[in-house]
């Protein structure tokens, strides 16, 4: 022992200090070596090893049991940011508690993620808060600030969000590019990071797989301009997994391994997430960019350096001064109440004609049917239940079992071959009682099927198995016992899984007609592409790791024992009420990886509610599920209809507390609901301005608005006042409750300018929100600071954020459409005025309005160009209120490729043809004759494969 320890092990200098003498005393290849996600140990100094990342979304995940809370977008439906602190509090001190016992858990947490739920047919939209930027960077702040805790300088755990940047589609999710205009940028993508990131919590960033106009996050300059502005605070950069290797392997955005690292070290990555545990291959990649000179040590030492100011914060250097070190909080009381109270504050009560509440009372039958009824769903970022309530527990809890009938719905068939029946041999039960992964895996993706279980074969005897369609004709069978069949790493089909699940779902399966077999199908194993082929040894889909192809494949005939629809039918008609709860499994048909296809709820969904109201007119359909759900028919015929995302662990007892009346419910939609496939954009277009995505810019009906939610009481708006003060507008109103039950309400308030629309402004957009609860006949002063810049937009003219002088509407009320009162402010100032393009020129990208173009990268470095979209398809972009002045006399184009460029403006017109540079990042000047003066709006049409970087303008007479 010393007296005198190294400078960084003196608790007494600041973090910086300490932070500088450790980077000073490491090795170049000890400094390499921690810039993988799993950095080694350095015993010489006494450092142990470190890693990066541990998923922790709704709980903790990936590492066995947790508290399981509802889903992020469950979440976001709360609108409560007191409650998701405490939610962020309890799985940060579980992420501590597991780390005591299992070294594993890592301490920097990879969540939330705050990508925006700009379209609802993205796969991993459960994972998001709300469509709206300000909602989603509210709920994003409280639940980084529980994650964080509050100690001024160690962290309970480290928030990284996800995922950086304009990133909402699976499909081609590693080549596809997100065209992404300044406005949207600025006001949309960019905002819900900025505001948790200001708020002191975060403590670094995961750079999404997607291109953003036309360059790889992963390389992104937007992360120097953007992301390390806002703060002072050190931020750590994380990759998402194998993402470095992509920049080469499939993106071919560099040429070599070498190109590519380096350049994502120097765009600001400090961590690189790549061939799991082994390092090797990136250090390897490190070392090579140095000795090649791509890097210096300079690079390597700012993003070890980052990387150490994480470990400080942690307290891995001074575990007797870390607060949290000690934390044992796991499974408590407290926080199986709190996933309790978060599951019935996220339940949204969508349409009600007085069905709802459904008090228990003597002799009064409830039938709880549906697919999910006795379900309670997991997801890919779920943690293991330790406790488990499907709607079917908790209503038989509180209703009691004796008043509760259930029928699943699910079709009971048998499968013949030409040598008898479908079995499930014996010994196929479960032995351990044990979920997949329930022990914990760093990556759960590796975790492979079970093979210790005989295989199906077909004989004499059939087994009876449930078939559920989730959708696109996606088949699970499932048998008396509850095990899916499933196919482990050997091929064979077996009665094995307790749920769907794994990276690669090896639960699902589809049906294929075959020629000349009227009622003859083969089944095709869906994870592996090969059909199911009854052989001596039992049912395989596969041989020596190849697929049976479909020649290969045994025609099977299905024999309908029972129609899930009678069983609910039967059901629906002997009770007096019927609760159907229908939704998804968020392992098929919308997930990671996957987009969904269309907003329909599946067919064989839709039939059991259908068959249940012919039954049964008082008839309630929940919905639980990841998404919105196009139920216009289901809204117009049902008496009730309710939504929740997966709820965790509670969910069953949560359900039935809001339906009996115990907890009147006050969930708002977190997203737009739109009635149907045709009012949506396609999925890769980001421009939510051009074509009207959102609830800030949709102007059709929407099923239900976002903010959208009723309760088992009135409220009432009154007294809206709203004065400008300083950089704030201060606004004031009373809500009040009108009815006889105690409830919450979401209060909410939204600003749009006069005239939004005839500017390309939201139609609203949220400017504060406040839950509250109140008691029979009670009413509250609610008061919001809107802080003035909220008003504004980002002008393309001026290249900045702008609020122009004029009027603006303040609205309040119970959603975006349920708008109660409104009132006008006035606000001071100069208009910002035309655009000043003879000075400044013209960004090609900072247009008003375009069609058929889409953005691109002017260099792999920096700058964006716009070129038009699709081939043979000439692409426009529109400049307003261009301002010329006394008259200009040319222009100059920046350009690449090869094409034509036709420029407009005040009656002069300009065709300039580009000759073809020789590649996509070769850009020229072109010069024309223009003479427009004046201002006037500008446009361009662009042809070929040009890509324009930029306009100048030359004044007439050559002077300004």
């Amino acid at each position: 022992m010393t007296d005198h320890p190294l400078p960084f092990r003196d608790p007494r200098l600041p973090f910086a200090a300490r932070v500088d003498d450790l980077l000073g005393r490491l090795t170049l290849d000890e400094r390499i070596a921690m810039l993988h996600q799993f950095a080694p140990a350095v015993e010489r100094l006494g450092l142990g090893p470190f890693r990066t990342g541990q998923e922790a979304l709704h709980g903790v995940a990936w590492m066995g049991g947790a508290t399981v809370f509802p889903q992020a977008v469950g979440l976001g439906a709360t609108w409560n940011e007191e409650l998701v602190r405490r939610v962020g509090e309890a799985v940060g001190d579980e992420v501590r508690a597991k780390r005591a016992t299992d070294d594993r858990v890592g301490l920097n947490v990879w969540a939330p993620t705050v990508n925006l739920l700009r379209h609802p047919l993205w796969g991993r939209g459960e994972e998001g808060y709300a469509e709206d930027p300000a909602l989603t960077s509210a709920i994003a702040v409280a639940y980084t600030r529980g994650l964080r805790g509050d100690h001024p300088y160690y962290w309970r755990t480290a928030p990284v969000l996800k995922h950086w940047l304009a990133h909402n589609n699976e499909t081609d999710r590693d080549t596809a590019s997100s065209s992404v205009r300044p406005r949207v940028l600025h006001e949309y993508d960019l905002r819900a990071f900025r505001d948790a990131v200001r708020a002191g919590a975060v403590a670094g960033v995961m750079p999404a797989y997607n291109l953003v106009n036309g360059r790889p996050n992963h390389v992104s300059p937007l992360l120097g301009q953007h992301l390390r502005s806002w703060t002072d605070q050190s931020l750590v950069v994380c990759s998402d997994a194998g993402a470095p290797s992509n920049l080469v392997d499939s993106e071919h955005y560099f040429d070599t391994h070498e190109e590519a690292t380096a350049a994502s070290l120097k765009a600001g990555v400090d961590s690189f997430t790549d061939h799991g545990q082994d390092s090797s291959v990136m250090t390897g990649r490190i070392r090579g960019a140095l000795e090649k000179g791509l890097l210096a040590e300079k690079d390597i030492d700012t993003a070890v350096r980052r990387l150490l100011a994480l470990r400080f914060a942690l307290g891995e250097f001074d575990p007797g001064l870390d607060p949290y070190a000690a934390t044992d909080a796991f499974d408590t009381p407290g926080h199986r109440a709190l996933a309790q109270e978060a599951a019935e504050q996220a339940v949204v009560l969508l349409e009600n004609d007085g069905l709802l509440p459904l008090a228990p009372a003597d002799g009064r039958t409830v039938a709880v049917v549906g697919l999910l009824a006795d379900a309670c769903k997991l997801d890919w970022y779920s943690g293991t239940l330790l406790h488990r309530s499907t709607p079917l527990d908790g209503i038989r809890e509180r209703y009691g079992a004796e008043n509760v009938l259930f029928a699943e719905g699910a079709d009971r068939v048998r499968l013949r071959c030409a040598d008898g029946w479908l079995r499930v041999p014996e010994g196929t039960a479960p032995t351990d009682g044990e979920a997949r992964g329930a022990e914990g895996a760093l990556d759960p993706a590796l975790l492979a099927g079970r093979t210790d279980l005989p295989p199906l074969v077909c004989d004499d005897t059939a087994t009876e198995l449930a078939v559920v369609d989730w959708g696109d004709g996606v088949l699970t069978f499932r048998t008396g016992e509850g095990r899916y069949l499933s196919v482990a790493d050997d091929g064979y089909v077996r009665a094995s899984a307790d749920e769907p699940g794994g990276w690669v779902v090896q639960e699902t399966f589809r049906r294929e007609a075959v020629e000349g077999h009227e009622d003859g199908h083969r089944l095709v194993h869906i994870g592996t592409g090969g059909y199911v082929s009854v052989a001596a040894d039992g049912v395989k889909v596969a041989v020596a790791g190849e697929g049976i192809p479909a020649a290969g494949a045994t025609v099977f005939t299905t024999e309908t024992v029972e129609r899930g629809v009678d069983a609910v039918a039967r059901a629906a008609a002997a009770a007096d009420t019927v609760i159907v709860v229908a939704g998804n499994d968020p392992h098929i048909n919308g997930r990671e990886t996957e987009d969904r296809t269309t907003l329909a709820l599946p067919a064989q969904q839709e039939s059991l509610w259908r068959a249940a109201h012919a039954a049964n007119p008082r008839t309630a359909l929940v919905l639980t599920s990841s998404y919105p759900y196009a139920v216009a028919d289901a809204a117009a015929i049902l008496p009730a209809l309710v939504w929740t995302a997966h709820g965790g662990q509670a969910a069953g007892t949560a359900l039935a507390r809001v339906l009996a009346g115990d907890v009147s419910p006050a969930g708002r939609l977190p997203q737009t609901w739109y009635a149907r496939d045709e009012d949506l954009p396609g999925l890769l277009d980001y421009d939510i301005i051009g074509s009207g995505q959102t609830y800030l810019y949709f102007d059709g009906t929407p099923l239900f608005p976002f903010g959208h939610g009723l309760a088992y009481t009135r409220f009432g708006y009154t007294d809206l006042a709203a004065e400008p003060a300083g950089d704030r507008v201060r606004v004031a109103l009373t809500v009040t409750n009108e009815g006889a039950v105690a409830a919450d309400e979401v209060a909410q308030v939204y600003v749009r300018a006069a005239r939004a629309e005839d500017r390309d402004l939201p139609r609203r957009k949220l400017a504060g929100h406040r839950r509250v609860h109140l008691a029979p006949g009670a009413a509250e002063r609610l008061t919001f600071d809107v802080p003035v810049e909220e008003l504004g937009h980002w002008s393309v003219a001026h290249d900045r954020w702008t609020v122009e002088p004029g009027t603006y509407e303040i609205l309040a009320g119970a959603s975006s459409a349920d708008v109660r009162l409104t009132t006008t402010v006035e606000i001071a100032g100069a208009p910002s005025g035309a655009r000043p393009v003879v000075r400044h020129g013209l960004e090609a990208a900072g247009y008003d309005t375009q069609q058929d173009t889409e953005i691109l990268d002017r260099t792999k470095e920096d700058g964006d160009a716009v070129a038009p979209a699709h081939d043979g398809r000439p692409g426009e972009l529109l400049y307003r209120a261009c301002d010329f002045g006394a008259g200009v006399g040319g222009l100059t184009l920046t350009a690449s490729g090869g094409g034509s460029v036709v420029v407009e403006a005040g009656g002069e017109r300009a065709e300039t043809l580009v000759p073809d540079t020789g590649g996509p990042y070769a850009f020229r000047t072109v010069e024309a004759a223009f003479g427009p003066r004046g201002v006037h709006d500008l446009r361009v049409t662009l042809r070929g494969t040009v890509r324009l970087a930029r306009i100048g303008f030359t004044p007439a007479g050559g002077a300004e």
